[in-house]
């Protein structure tokens, strides 16, 4: 079961994926700042998921 679907029509712009993985690692700053390491921690990885499906693991186009 995957939580993500790339596949959807939503995510086919780039700057939607790259603004989709920016946030939650910008949150993680956020939370670091305020030395709540667990939700940095738990945002971080939200974020490193999200770049494995919507960045590095996106269809490269023969474009």
């Amino acid at each position: 079961m995957r939580l993500i679907d790339p596949s959807h029509p939503f995510f086919q712009p780039a700057w939607r994926r790259y603004l989709l993985v920016a946030a939650p690692f910008a949150w993680a700053f956020v939370e670091l700042q305020f030395d709540n390491t667990i939700w940095a921690y738990l945002f971080a990885g939200i974020g490193g998921y999200l770049a494995w499906n919507l960045i590095f693991a996106w269809p490269k186009s023969d474009e």
